[in-house]
């Protein structure tokens, strides 16, 4: 494993991901200050804070895609930030073999009909041919209910299907662990729910999962854990009933007033 440290390996009972001391600036601006956090193979975490808390940042530094410049991160016992003597490409494929991510915009690629959106990744990082590639997507397709729509284009898609196609493409890598960034904010709100429900039957199955999101009541009854973030830090966590019906900080409360009430 190109000399990664392995510890509290999934062998031995650990967390699925942890974080520790995580911090990550964009100039001046200090996004993560310090973020810790344990998850465990099958629990959905629900992030809450409000805008500018971190919450996107902390995904994006999970997956990778931002690195950390301070803190560890371990995924199944390896960990995956950088450090002397490792080289960043082989712990960036690790994680992109084991992590799904899904952003509030789609990302399809507008000439491609949804089946080879999702057949694509596989072909180029997986390695299968293409035949195996494609029927897997047809399989994730009819999974997230878009089977009739195999051979559209994303431009004759509404928002809801396109996400529930960009869903489709995360699970065709075969994710450990998926990540969801805000991903109803730019639909229609009658659209929301059949990307909700795609999400509630992967919880369901066991997918381990962080999701952020405002959409309290999926947090309510979906969470094993909601995680209130502000300023990035990790401010208050727990069980859904303890922190959005009984928060212990005053920051958790003045939130969770200001969206309930809205």
């Amino acid at each position: 494993m190109s000399g990664a440290a392995v510890v509290d390996g999934m062998e031995n009972g650990g967390p699925t991901l942890r974080l520790e001391d995580v911090h990550k600036s964009f100039g001046d601006l200090h996004v993560l200050r310090g973020v810790e956090l344990e998850v465990a193979k099958g629990e959905v975490i629900c992030v809450l804070g409000p805008s500018g808390s971190g919450k996107s940042t902390l995904l994006r530094c999970i997956n990778l895609l931002e690195p950390p410049e301070r803190g560890r991160i371990f995924l199944e016992g390896r960990e995956i930030t950088c450090s002397e003597g490792r080289e960043r490409q082989t712990d960036t494929d690790f994680v992109r073999r084991r992590v799904g991510i899904v952003f509030q915009q789609f990302n399809l690629f507008p000439h491609m009909s949804a089946r080879d959106n999702v057949a694509l990744a596989q072909e180029k990082v997986l390695g299968r041919d293409r035949s195996e590639a494609r029927k897997k997507a047809e399989g994730l397709l009819a999974r997230v209910g878009l089977s009739d729509k195999l051979n559209e284009y994303p431009d004759r898609l509404s928002g809801g299907q396109q996400q529930r196609v960009a869903v489709a493409r995360a699970l065709a890598m075969d994710p450990h662990v998926m990540l969801f960034d805000e991903v109803t904010s730019a639909l229609d709100p009658e659209l929301v729910k059949e990307v909700l429900d795609v999400m509630r039957e992967l919880a369901d199955e066991g997918m381990t999962m962080i999701v952020v999101t405002h959409e309290i009541g999926f947090a309510r009854d979906v969470a094993s854990r909601v995680v209130f973030m502000d300023e990035g830090v990790v401010v208050e966590q727990g069980a859904p009933e303890q922190v959005l019906g009984n928060p212990r900080e005053e920051r958790t409360k003045r939130f969770l007033g200001l969206v309930l009430e809205h």
